[in-house]
């Protein structure tokens, strides 16, 4: 494993245990995993491409090869800056809650870990592609795999809480804006998945042993295998709550990416001469990845396209431009993350 610097780690720290490295030992299936995982993805590549080829026939093409003709590229330009500090901000919540496992990892290294789980993550059919990444790059600094898990998977939560309270917020603000106008995604509904991903994370953290008590019955595939994990795994939940003003923090930068993330959106629109409020984008991107976890397409296409086409349609918005904003970010995004491929090739 390469770093960018040393990393290391400060603090108690329980010895390294090397079976949590790798994994228990499965009896051989032959091919059949092979074969199920090649279905799934034959699923998923008919999903999105059925999807993208339904949306496209019902648009206008000349209209939509005029706003992809006319796209303003400094603007484009400055999407792709918005994006970056994006990257920035996540890269910070993410060293956040690693000091708050007493693990530290230089900047310059977490930085690099997320430039390439963003190529990842675009680049390979799966929607955890990156998530994956970003274990493996940090498993060696935690001595464990399963922490460094933890820290992801904590991350991610936190995410989620701060998208669904963008989303919730844009709602709320677009029907203030005009209570007569139809607002395709009902606040009320927003509000009470926010707090309930909240309380979810409150109840998380606070209890630490009811993971382990969770997850009790897997012990009985491989019984201390997994009670090394859970052993793990509850450590590291005690120790996030004896930080909660560092988690406070963490939810905030998490409404900060999610800001950030919608204004990098405007000006993508912006670029394409899109019309649409900065409060229906403040609904629509996050919800169109939540939408997205759900592992059903390749990396999002045609589930994502189809819910910014819902979205405009409701807001009385061509479906040309909802399509034309969806493949456009998209495309910034994929081009930026190029740079995570570059970091990937020239690690020593």
């Amino acid at each position: 494993m390469v770093y960018c610097g040393v990393p290391r780690r400060s603090g108690p720290r329980a010895p390294s245990d090397p079976r949590d490295m790798t994994s228990p030992t499965a009896p051989t299936t032959g091919d059949a995993p092979s074969r199920a995982r090649l279905a799934i993805l034959g699923a998923k590549f008919v999903i999105s491409a059925g999807l993208l080829t339904f949306l496209l026939t019902r648009i206008d093409t000349s209209r939509f090869l005029a706003i992809i003709q006319n796209v303003s590229l400094p603007w484009l330009t400055g999407a792709l800056g918005l994006y970056l500090v994006m990257i920035l901000a996540s890269v910070w919540r993410w060293q956040q809650l690693l000091e708050a496992q007493h693990l530290i990892v230089p900047r310059r290294a977490l930085l690099g870990s997320y430039l390439v789980a963003t190529f990842f993550s675009n680049f390979l059919p799966s929607n955890i592609g990156g998530d994956v990444m970003r274990i493996r790059d940090t498993a060696d600094a935690a001595g464990s795999r399963t922490l460094a898990t933890a820290v992801v998977a904590m991350d991610r939560a936190i995410g989620l809480v701060g998208l669904l309270f963008v989303a919730a917020a844009g709602a709320s603000a677009a029907v203030w804006s005009d209570a007569s106008a139809a607002v395709p995604v009902w606040p009320p509904l927003l509000w009470g998945a926010f707090a309930a991903s909240a309380g979810g994370l409150i109840v998380a953290v606070g209890a630490p042993t009811l993971a382990a008590r969770t997850l009790a019955p897997a012990r009985r595939f491989h019984a201390t295998w997994v009670e090394v994990r859970l052993g793990r795994l509850t450590a590291a939940f005690s120790r996030f709550r004896e930080r909660p003003a560092l988690l406070v923090w963490c939810l905030g930068g998490a409404v900060v990416v999610q800001a950030i993330l919608v204004a990098f959106y405007a000006v993508v629109a912006h670029s394409a001469g899109i019309s649409i409020a900065v409060h229906h984008l403040a609904v629509l991107v996050p919800v169109s990845f939540v939408v997205q976890m759900v592992p059903v397409s390749i990396n999002g296409f045609g589930v994502r396209e189809a819910t910014f086409s819902y979205y405009f349609t409701t807001l009385g918005l061509p479906i040309d431009a909802a399509l034309a904003l969806s493949l456009l970010a998209t495309f910034t995004v994929v081009i930026f993350s190029l740079s995570g491929l570059i970091v990937y090739a020239t690690r020593r």
